[in-house]
């Protein structure tokens, strides 16, 4: 499996678990809002909060390519009515579309992420942020 599809995979197995047992859209922005979070606190020490900012923007232009329903009109640098209004909207959409809008948000952010600091160092400070991915075997043996 290609690296960004393990990402993915990590990812959304990390939203779908965060949400719960029976995830509605409301549970699964919240998901998406508390990974972002985390995510945020294991990078910024590495980026500052200004690199994070901007590439946070970056990935929510691009996300909004694929689902322009996430467009946020407005100041972006007032971060928490950014992120109420990402997971306002997350949350107005059915399960399935706001578990792969948040999804694609955030594997967007580790993609300009890897490009800016390396996998490995994504790797490491990412890893205890996702829910690990069972090995191959194990995976295969689950489906």
């Amino acid at each position: 499996m290609p690296t960004m599809d393990i990402y993915r995979e990590a990812i959304r197995r990390t939203l779908t678990q965060r949400a719960g047992d029976a995830p509605d859209a409301n549970a699964v922005a919240e998901a998406a809002i508390s990974t972002w979070q985390k995510t945020a606190a294991q990078i910024a020490p590495v980026i500052g909060v200004g690199g994070i900012d901007v590439l946070f923007n970056r990935s929510l232009h691009l996300t909004c390519i694929a689902f322009p329903w996430l467009t946020i009109v407005g100041d972006h640098r007032d971060h928490s009515a950014l992120l109420a209004n990402i997971k306002a909207h997350l949350a107005s959409r059915d399960t399935d579309i706001a578990v792969e809008a948040g999804c694609t948000l955030l594997v967007t952010f580790t993609e300009l992420l890897i490009s800016l600091i390396g996998e490995s160092l994504v790797e490491r400070l990412l890893g205890p942020v996702w829910v690990p991915l069972l090995p191959g075997s194990e995976q295969e043996n689950k489906s």
